[in-house]
């Protein structure tokens, strides 16, 4: 099982907070990291720009998106930071442009976000590509999936399916993990989860049902600026999870029924009649 540091857009704009948080991935123990890459003229209407949204970096949406993005020279670094810290990086991409950006970049798998689900041309330029791909179904019916699904299939594009619920933080009651086995059973496919749930049980419990990938975000500080900050692990839930999840089958053992070693002092002083 692969876990994956979703950094995000956590950096807020700081390369040398990147920096941190990858190395904090590593030093965690998660198998590699991802960002979010945007063209903003693409990703969003002009209207939803010109909005006004207050951030430290004005009073416009425009002003926002603009502020949290990193374009080539942050990217070169994080290249060069994963390189040396030895994790890999990947980002999913929120409109063609963006995709055609890290494709220049040798990523070991791509990512298609919960809301670009249902972008055909996304969906269908990186399926061409022939790369493991992580598919987020949030906000998504089962006809929108199965559509997404037909892509990959018709393109002979691996792909894992993320179980998700796009609310951040989600709450436990909202995380669904009954979905998993239903969409293992109906796609045949590999299912990861994506979770945005303050604390660790669901992904435990995700990881007990099978999934193949654990995406979680990651963040310095929950109080941090940020619409998915408060739905992040900070450096010690990152850490704990990790362990957990390394720890599962270990104590979900070999499914055999025996008298173990470990129970034969006690079978000897305890079991009635001996």
């Amino acid at each position: 099982m692969i876990v994956i540091a979703e950094i995000g857009i956590n950096h807020n704009g700081d390369i040398r907070i990147a920096e941190k948080l990858i190395k904090m991935a590593k030093a965690c123990g998660a198998d590699a990291v991802k960002f979010q890459k945007r063209t903003i003229e693409k990703a969003y209407t002009k209207k939803y720009l010109d909005s006004p949204r207050e951030s430290p970096w004005g009073t416009t949406q425009r002003d926002q998106k603009r502020g949290l993005e990193f374009g080539r020279a942050e990217y070169d670094e994080i290249d060069k930071i994963c390189f040396v810290e030895k994790i890999p990086w990947s980002a999913s991409a929120w409109d063609c442009e963006s995709q055609e950006f890290l494709r220049t970049y040798d990523l070991p798998f791509n990512k298609i976000a919960s809301p670009m689900l249902t972008h055909k041309p996304l969906l269908r330029m990186v399926a061409a590509e022939k790369k493991k791909t992580f598919i987020s179904t949030g906000m998504s019916t089962y006809a929108e999936i199965d559509d997404a699904v037909n892509v990959f299939e018709e393109a002979g594009c691996p792909f894992v399916l993320m179980h998700t619920t796009s609310t951040y933080p989600c709450p436990d009651d909202q995380c669904n993990l009954a979905v998993i086995p239903e969409l293992q059973i109906r796609y045949n496919c590999p299912v990861g989860y994506s979770g945005h749930e303050v604390g660790l049980l669901p992904s435990i419990v995700a990881a007990v049902k099978g999934v193949s990938a654990i995406e979680r975000h990651i963040t310095l500080d929950r109080s941090m600026y940020g619409s998915d900050q408060a739905a992040s692990l900070e450096e010690a839930g990152l850490r704990r999870l990790v362990r957990d999840l390394r720890n599962i089958p270990t104590v979900m053992g070999d499914g055999v029924k025996v008298v173990r070693d470990c129970e034969m002092k006690s079978l000897k002083s305890l079991r009635y009649g001996t």
